[in-house]
């Protein structure tokens, strides 16, 4: 969770989805505090998060309609690969190799 000037800003799980893979969940700005880099606290804290777990990757389902998202996923180095989820309102997965 994220707060900012006293509040709930964000949030964002880290989900296990086998062994050294993580899945990237429930990302979400509130949009009074979208356009502060929120978002990408939240998915720094999330990977850092994953690496210190073992993780040998991050995936992550999204829309390429959400355009701030989907550029900070690239920004963050994750590369789309094939859709295979259970996410009907998805139509893109993506993953972060972790070093």
């Amino acid at each position: 969770m994220a707060t900012c000037e006293g509040e709930m800003a964000g949030t964002v799980a880290l989900k296990l989805v086998s062994p050294g893979v993580c899945e990237l969940t429930k990302m979400a700005v509130n949009e009074k505090f979208q356009g502060k880099k929120i978002g990408r606290a939240l998915a720094e804290a999330v990977i850092a998060r994953a690496k210190d777990s073992g993780a040998e990757k991050v995936i992550l389902y999204s829309n390429t309609m959400l355009h701030p998202a989907m550029a900070l996923y690239y920004k963050l180095g994750f590369r789309e690969i094939p859709v295979d989820g259970p996410y009907k309102r998805t139509n893109i997965k993506m993953e972060l190799t972790l070093a």
